[in-house]
C-alpha cells in the first residue's frame, strides 16, 4: 500500500499563518498537521509515503527526510497549483500497486484510516449537518449477510444544491493499482482538475465502499488550527515525548513551569518552553516549544507557535500567536466570547527559512 499525502496546497484561507510555513506544516501539539496524517498511514499499515508538494516546499522534505518511523519518503513536486486531481497525478510515477490518497491539511481518526486501508477500493466519508459545502456521496445499502458491511458507493457530486446524503467526502481514498490513469481529468468550473472527478471513474469501474468517520476535521481557517490542537490533546496524542501531568495537561522535556503557574487541560507545555510565574493557562492551549509566556499572563483557548513570547499580565482569548511574534506587557487580544468561533491572528507576513522547531 502506497500512502500518497496532498501537500501542496496554497492554504489561502489560514493567512498569515500559511505565509510563515506551508499549511500543513502548521504546529499541531508537538508536530506539524501533515505529520499527524503520515502517523496514521503508517499506523494503518502504508508501506512507503509518498508526498505532493509544491515547488517551494521545502520545510516538508527538512522535516520528513528520505524515511519517516522506518518507512522510505519520496516526494513529488506540483509545479503550478492545478486541483487535487493533477496533485495526484503527479505522484503515480511514484505509486506501482494499490495506493491510498489522503489530504495532508485533514485531521483523521486514525482507526478508520485503518479501516479504509483493509477495503480495495474506497471513500472515507462523515456524516454532517448541513452537506451543502462538501463533496457528498451516494450509496446502496448492502446484503445483510454481505462480507462487507460498509455501504457501496453509488456517486459523489461537488457541493449539491440538493444533497443526496449527509454523508461527506472526508478526504481519504483508496483506489487499485490499475487506477493510476484515472486522475487526467478535465478542468472543472472552477478551474481546477478536480479528484472527485477521478472517484466517479473509481465508481464506474470498482465497487467502491464507503468508510465512515465519527472524527474528522478540514483545518481550513485559524479555529479549525485551535480546534485541531484541541483535538489532539482530548486522545492524548498532543506529545509523543513528554510527562502527562494528569487532567489533559501535557509537558515535554525541557519545559519549565514556575511552582505557582495554572494549567488547565487540555493544554500542551512544548519542549524547551517557559510559563512564569502566576501565569494562568485555560485549555484548550498549546504552548510551542521555547515558547514563553511572562508572569501574571493568562491564556485561554489559544495556541503559541514555537519561539513565540507573550510577556508579563498579557490577555490572550481565542488567539494564534505566531513564530517570531512578542506581545508586549499588559497586551490584550481576544477573538470571540464564543468558543466556536473566532480565533484573532497575530503573526508576520513573512515566510521562515527554515522548519519550525517543533
Amino acid at each position: 500500500m502506497h500512502a500518497v499525502i496532498l501537500a501542496a496546497g496554497r492554504g489561502s484561507r489560514m493567512r498569515p499563518l500559511s505565509v510563515v510555513t506551508p499549511k500543513p506544516m502548521l504546529p499541531v501539539g508537538d508536530r506539524p498537521l501533515v505529520a499527524h496524517v503520515a502517523d496514521a498511514a503508517v499506523e494503518a499499515g502504508a508501506d512507503d509515503l509518498v508526498f505532493v508538494v509544491g515547488e517551494r516546499d521545502g520545510h516538508l522534505s527538512q522535516y520528513f527526510g528520505e524515511s519517516y518511523r522506518g518507512l522510505p519518503v519520496t516526494y513529488a513536486v506540483q509545479e503550478t497549483p492545478a486541483g487535487t486531481a493533477d496533485a495526484v497525478r503527479c505522484a503515480t510515477e511514484h505509486v506501482h500497486g494499490r495506493f491510498a490518497v489522503l489530504n495532508g491539511d485533514n485531521l483523521f481518526e486514525p482507526a478508520a484510516i485503518a479501516r479504509l486501508f483493509d477495503r480495495q477500493a474506497a471513500v472515507l466519508a462523515h456524516r454532517v449537518d448541513d452537506p451543502h459545502e462538501y463533496g457528498v456521496l451516494s450509496t446502496a445499502p448492502v446484503e445483510s449477510d454481505a462480507a462487507d458491511d460498509a455501504p457501496v458507493v453509488t456517486g459523489i457530486v461537488e457541493k449539491p444544491d440538493e444533497p443526496p446524503t449527509t454523508l461527506a467526502n472526508a478526504g481519504a481514498y483508496v483506489f487499485p493499482a490499475s487506477m493510476g490513469d484515472a486522475f487526467d481529468v478535465p478542468e472543472s468550473s472552477r478551474g481546477e482538475r478536480e479528484i472527485t472527478d477521478a472517484v466517479g471513474t473509481l465508481i464506474d469501474r470498482h465497487t467502491v465502499r464507503a468508510v465512515e468517520t465519527d472524527r474528522w476535521l478540514d483545518v481550513a481557517r485559524p479555529s479549525d488550527f485551535v480546534r485541531a490542537n484541541e483535538l489532539v490533546l482530548e486522545d492524548g496524542d498532543a506529545i509523543v515525548d513528554g510527562d502527562d501531568w494528569g487532567d489533559g495537561v501535557y509537558v515535554a522535556p525541557g519545559a519549565t513551569v514556575a511552582p505557582d503557574a495554572a494549567v488547565e487541560g487540555p493544554a500542551m507545555i512544548g519542549a524547551d518552553a517557559t510559563v512564569a510565574s502566576g501565569a494562568v493557562i485555560r485549555g484548550p492551549a498549546v504552548i510551542g516549544g521555547g515558547a514563553t509566556v511572562g508572569a501574571g499572563a493568562e491564556l485561554t483557548r489559544s495556541v503559541l507557535f514555537p519561539g513565540a513570547s507573550v510577556g508579563p499580565r498579557v490577555l490572550l482569548f481565542g488567539v494564534v500567536l505566531g513564530p517570531r511574534c512578542d506581545l508586549s506587557t499588559g497586551a490584550c487580544v481576544t477573538g470571540s466570547v464564543d468558543a466556536d468561533e473566532t480565533t484573532s491572528v497575530v503573526a508576520t507576513h513573512r515566510a521562515l527559512d527554515r522548519p519550525l522547531a517543533y
